[in-house]
């Protein structure tokens, strides 16, 4: 009787007729929350315990990580308990709302930070000196604040409309329901989130043709030696001076110091120190672009479907494609620490650094053997 009573208790919590796409979507949805936690806690723990990495870019990557990691551990959570429950929303209507502004905010956030990180991008290229003297820890937590505010201000006023944020049975979520053009202000959205996306992309692309006119090859301005007796110097000089007195042809006295012959090689080591900075902020710019083209690209099928349902009245698209769709922008929230720990060097080298590798072994004396 104990066991009977036990199959029955457990028949209650866990529904034996859910169907194979509730449990496809349960799988998958777990396995992005678990990655995207896992992905932006080791980012975030890299980041705060290596000084190294005490740096703008850094700062404004952690920011982003800590957003997705919001978006994991506040909304998929319910996404999951909604599917659960058979696509339906069991809490109240305000917790719906609730719910709905933060995955608004999280949304508006991550692309308001991937345009302030593209302006950073371009002025520590194109103005390297005032991005070093400027970009400050100080204006980092300016640009993350004002990345907030605007997307809060962007989230904040469907929360006083009625009808607005509500549960989408078709989404598994809370979240804005885009209607026709005249009914709500859907248009609006899309077209700031369009306009924001498209900018940032302008930025790069901007920056890229900075890139390849400042490396084209310019013919060299050669400045013609001055010479009266043999002994040749001014700014075209380039030794010869020097070589003609000491092989006997100058008659006159020692010839001046070479203008043109460079005397130290502090310069040299100070051009050499900022290319290598320049390279670095090279680097950054592939990767914050990767980021950048991915989050155009897992949001690119849910934003056409709102488009759909925005401009066409009697629009009905296939529930595989909907579903696909935002599973897509929930995957987003965990490919940023990847793309970073797959492209940066230096988030690799701290990585080894804090983790301990096994399989390291201290190096032998050669001589012991002997």
């Amino acid at each position: 009787m104990a066991g009977h009573d036990l199959e029955k208790s457990n028949a209650s919590f866990l529904p034996t007729d859910m169907p194979t796409v509730s449990v496809a979507k349960l799988a998958s949805l777990g396995i992005i929350a678990c990655v995207s936690l896992a992905g932006n806690l080791l980012f975030a723990f890299i980041a705060l315990k290596d000084k190294n990495l005490h740096r703008a870019p850094y700062y404004l990557m952690l920011d982003l990580c800590v957003g997705d990691l919001i978006r994991s551990l506040l909304c998929f959570p319910l996404v999951l308990k909604s599917i659960s429950s058979g696509s339906q929303w069991t809490y109240s209507k305000r917790s719906c709302r609730i719910m709905a502004f933060g995955a608004v905010l999280l949304c508006f956030h991550a692309a308001f930070m991937l345009l302030s990180i593209s302006l950073t991008r371009y002025m520590a290229i194109a103005h390297h000196r005032f991005y070093c003297k400027r970009m400050t820890g100080w204006a980092c937590a300016i640009v993350i604040s004002m990345a907030w505010i605007l997307s809060t201000a962007m989230a904040l006023p469907p929360v006083f409309e009625v009808g607005t944020y509500k549960f989408i049975r078709e989404e598994d979520q809370c979240t804005f329901e885009h209607r026709y053009v005249k009914a709500n202000d859907s248009l609006g959205f899309l077209l700031m989130l369009a306009f924001i996306v498209g900018a940032t992309h302008f930025i790069y692309m901007k920056l890229l043709f900075f890139i390849y006119d400042h490396r084209k090859m310019k013919p060299a301005q050669l400045t013609p030696a001055i010479s009266q007796n043999w002994s040749f110097h001014g700014p075209g000089a380039a030794g010869q001076a020097a070589a003609n007195w000491i092989a006997g042809f100058g008659r006159g006295p020692t010839p001046p110091t070479l203008v043109g012959m460079r005397q130290s090689t502090q310069g040299h080591i100070k051009r050499l120190v900022v290319l290598e900075e320049f390279k670095q902020e090279k680097r950054l710019c592939k990767m914050f672009y990767v980021i950048t083209f991915l989050f155009l690209v897992f949001w690119a099928p849910y934003l056409l479907a709102c488009y759909l349902r925005v401009f066409l009245k009697a629009s009905s698209l296939p529930q595989g494609y909907l579903t696909t769709a935002v599973w897509l922008t929930f995957a987003q929230a965990g490919v940023n620490p990847i793309v970073c720990l797959l492209l940066n060097k230096e988030v690799r080298m701290s990585l080894r650094a804090y983790i301990p590798c096994k399989s390291t072994q201290t190096q032998r004396d050669p001589y012991m053997d002997t």
